[in-house]
């Protein structure tokens, strides 16, 4: 029997998840574990079950485990299906730079439940960051990409809590670095400096992903490993023995790659400068590692409020691509990175089909309000699932620095909820 709930049940729903980190309780505490709920004049799909719904839960909670915030989210699996969720554990702030780890959780049951939080690297005072993983499926090897600068520089500069920190300007003030697990994801080597081979000479900032990388899974190259990087692709064809780049025309940057079914790639990037700002939409460029891309065009139909995003090969057969960002896209800044929307294509991006909101049941402004979105990243459970993990961003009104939190959210849903 369908449950009808005015909307003030629903957000308080939403508000107790805030405050004590799981949607999924919060959805229990309203009662609106039901097979549908309605919303003003539409009915929302709200079931959390086997065929159709989302399971939301709170991995990283602000003000946990010794961090401040947790932002940036990588999501990889396991050959054997485990699900790793990766994330920036930020010390001090919510800020990009200063005491920053990277840290991960684990779960054996496709995101049912997690493990205790884990460290991948938390050497000194610097910045960890931007993860970005793939697995490689022949040596079931998982690689994670990580971009690093010390303790004292950041992008633009910058001060906190009576630290100035400056400017990165030079070659090798920011550098990339990689590890592996070869036990499912549950212990990570000591992550090795790749920057004299992978970091071009004429550039000083640089950032790897963040989110996932991928395995060509078809064609004369199939078993390439392929990371996305700032305007270039890094690349391996011996598991990991050697890396290479490529690089790629520039004007974007925080970049998702994906392979075609034609086995050509595909970059969809986070637009920059007057790029974004004439268009407010997603970039896109198609190419090979061998033959280079094309010049990045705008796409009309994925707006963006210049954030990262999240694309990923969810089948060959049927083709389908799938594609998660925050679509409000009137201006950018993390207070406006709302809205987020999972998106369903069948004829490798040329058109987006289906899409749908990752928070059912909520309006518009209630997302934005509630700062439900940012930085994301997608992956196919071994369950044949979608799981996505996304940013929420605790103070969207304005408040000082040292006041403000992030969190990072894992949804759970099936390809026929997207088509529903």
């Amino acid at each position: 029997m369908k449950q009808y709930l005015p909307i003030s049940f629903l957000k308080l729903g939403y508000l107790l998840c805030l405050i004590f980190g799981s949607i999924e309780m919060a959805l229990s505490v309203t009662g609106l574990r039901h097979n549908s709920f309605v919303l003003g004049d539409s009915t929302v799909k709200g079931t959390v079950g086997k065929k159709a719904g989302v399971t939301t839960t709170r991995v990283f909670s602000h003000s946990s485990d010794g961090y401040n915030s947790f932002r940036i989210p990588c999501l990889a699996k396991a050959k054997n299906g485990n699900l790793i969720a990766f994330a920036e554990g930020r010390k001090q702030s919510i800020l990009d730079y200063g005491d920053i780890d990277l840290v991960y959780k684990i779960s054996t049951n496709n995101g049912g439940t997690w493990s205790k939080l884990k460290v991948v690297v938390a050497e000194g005072d610097g910045t960890w960051g931007n993860p970005t993983a793939v697995t490689d499926q022949e040596t079931g090897r998982i690689w994670l990409f990580l971009s690093w600068n010390d303790g004292t520089h950041s992008q633009h500069g910058g001060s906190f809590n009576g630290k100035t920190y400056t400017a990165i300007k030079e070659w090798g003030q920011r550098k990339i670095f990689a590890t592996y697990s070869d036990d499912n994801g549950q212990s990570w080597v000591k992550p090795v400096d790749y920057t004299n081979s992978l970091l071009p000479s004429n550039y000083s900032w640089d950032a790897v992903g963040p989110g996932i990388g991928i395995q060509v899974a078809n064609g004369a190259h199939k078993g390439r490993l392929i990371i996305p990087a700032g305007r270039r692709n890094i690349y391996s064809d011996d598991h990991g023995a050697s890396w290479k780049y490529a690089p790629i025309p520039a004007g974007t940057f925080e970049g998702t790659i994906v392979e075609l079914s034609d086995n050509s790639l595909m970059r969809n990037d986070r637009g920059v400068g007057a790029k974004w700002s004439n268009s407010h939409t997603r970039f896109i460029a198609t190419g090979t590692i061998e033959n280079g891309f094309s010049v990045f065009t705008k796409d009309d139909h994925l707006p963006d409020p210049r954030c990262q995003a999240s694309i990923l090969r969810y089948s060959f057969s049927p083709n389908i691509l799938l594609f998660l960002n925050p679509v409000q896209n009137d201006k950018d800044g993390a207070a406006n990175r709302c809205i987020m929307t999972i998106r369903l294509s069948e004829d490798d991006g040329a058109t987006w089909k289906y899409a749908k909101l990752l928070y059912p049941g909520l309006d518009k402004d209630s997302l934005c309000r509630g700062g439900l979105g940012g930085y994301s990243s997608l992956m196919q459970t071994a369950d044949d699932a979608v799981a996505a993990m996304t940013e929420v961003n605790h103070n969207v009104v304005k408040v000082p620095v040292a006041q403000r939190r992030f969190s990072i959210d894992f949804h759970k849903f099936t390809i026929d909820w997207i088509k529903e």
